[in-house]
């Protein structure tokens, strides 16, 4: 491994010079960040560099809380459910979790549910985050009350925070434990990931403060955008200033209160198990923890996941041209995102779940390649320009030492020309 340029510090394995290069030049737009990527099982980049908060260095192990990259988190739960015959993707939900029928939802599937064609976007009553700390009764009621804004199965809108309620239910009356014990115990650990849904007072030191845009500066990078035209910023920020729209009920149930977003710098709001935002994790732990889900489920000389498990997350399930929510081409298999070709990888198997502000867990099961990148200092963006060019730089490194990987072979992935549109 070679030493990383300044100001950055880590390393890089050969012919990955431009990861490090572009992650170095971009340490000037940072407060801090740490991007780790593995390939074939081997890393292949572990970077860092800036401050965690005005006082201390950003280094290898700090964790940052990475939004909804903490929704792939949650997938990677489920799957290894379905890997030990406790979930059936195509069972209504009801089946699992008799009161999500009320309200019209008894056809919905759990399929239809996690991959965000259900309809429930938002929620009729107003729930605050520390109702959904806290475990308030009327949260529950207010899940299963709850009728969709669309019929379940027929269109697709990004259910920003409620999927995070929803899944987090559905995967504690299936497993019979909390979501994060699960992960930490059966993934997390044995990995030896960085990770943590529900994060444990031990951690506390190594957290770094996040600095989102002042509520002033959103306003006014909004109204920009808006004002721009045909961006996803631009159609979220008409959307979202829009009494009724779905945008504005997808973004704005729970209230976070007078902090904002600066809220998930507590220990309070840290230590809950919110399974659309609060993860914490260091790149290097977000890259070990895809790793699996990269190389056909086996990882660091353990096996998580079948190959059979595997597969049809590699297809895009589900696929829109435009999100109701987001504006944007996108779509999920089993929970985790399917992007466009031109953002985190080209190769359309590969998938995981961004956060916002910038943050990424990644796994390409093509090239073999799983990779993290973790920051703080949030873009206000959809997708952080900064998160794209690490990508890109990324994968013209694999091209550069000539080796694209293969799939596992219990379940093999569609070639990029193959996969569902």
């Amino acid at each position: 491994m070679k030493p990383a340029p300044a100001p950055a510090r880590g390393s890089y394995a050969e012919g990955f010079a431009d990861v490090a290069e572009t992650f170095a030049a971009q340490l000037e737009d940072e407060v801090g960040a740490s991007f780790a990527a593995y390939h074939h099982g081997e890393r292949v980049v572990d970077l860092w560099g800036g401050k965690a908060d005005r006082a201390r260095a950003w280094e290898r192990d700090t964790r940052i809380v990475v939004f909804s990259v903490t929704k792939g988190l949650t997938a990677m739960a489920f799957a290894l459910l379905t890997d030990r015959g406790q979930l059936d993707w195509d069972a209504p939900v009801a089946q699992y979790w008799p009161g999500f029928a009320g309200g019209g939802k008894g056809a919905i599937t759990v399929a239809t549910l996690l991959e965000h064609r259900a309809g429930l976007v938002g929620l009729d009553v107003p729930i605050t985050l520390d109702e959904c700390i806290d475990g308030a009764p009327r949260v529950l009621a207010a899940l299963e009350a709850q009728r969709p804004s669309w019929q379940p199965g027929t269109q697709q809108g990004y259910h920003a925070i409620t999927f995070g309620l929803f899944a987090r239910e559905l995967f504690e009356r299936i497993a019979g434990e909390d979501l994060g014990g699960f992960l930490r115990r059966e993934l997390f650990t044995p990995l030896g990931a960085d990770v943590d849904v529900g994060t444990p007072p031990v951690v506390d030191a190594r957290i770094a403060t996040l600095y989102p845009p002042s509520n002033a500066s959103r306003v006014v990078r909004m109204l920009g955008a808006a004002i721009r035209g045909n961006t996803a910023e631009g159609r979220i920020a008409r959307d979202v200033i829009k009494r009724g729209s779905l945008a504005r009920a997808a973004f704005s149930t729970p209230s976070s209160g007078p902090l904002g977003l600066a809220v998930y710098n507590t220990q309070r709001v840290r230590r809950a198990q919110l399974a659309w935002a609060n993860a914490t994790a260091s790149a290097d732990g977000l890259a070990r923890a895809y790793a699996p889900f990269a190389l056909g489920g086996a990882a660091f000389g353990k096996t998580y996941l079948s190959g059979s498990t595997l597969a049809p997350i590699y297809l895009r399930q589900h696929w829109s041209e435009n999100d109701l929510v987001l504006h944007k081409p996108i779509g999920w298999s089993r929970g985790f995102v399917k992007e466009q070709g031109e953002l985190f990888s080209p190769n359309l198997e590969s998938f995981g779940h961004p956060g916002m502000g910038g943050a990424l867990g990644w796994a390409d099961p093509v090239a073999q390649l799983s990779f993290g990148y973790t920051m703080n200092k949030l873009d206000y963006r959809v997708r952080s320009p900064r998160t794209i060019a690490l990508c890109h730089a990324l994968y013209r490194s694999v091209r550069s030492v000539g080796s694209v990987g293969s799939v596992g072979t219990q379940g093999r992935a569609t070639s990029s020309s193959e996969s569902a549109g």
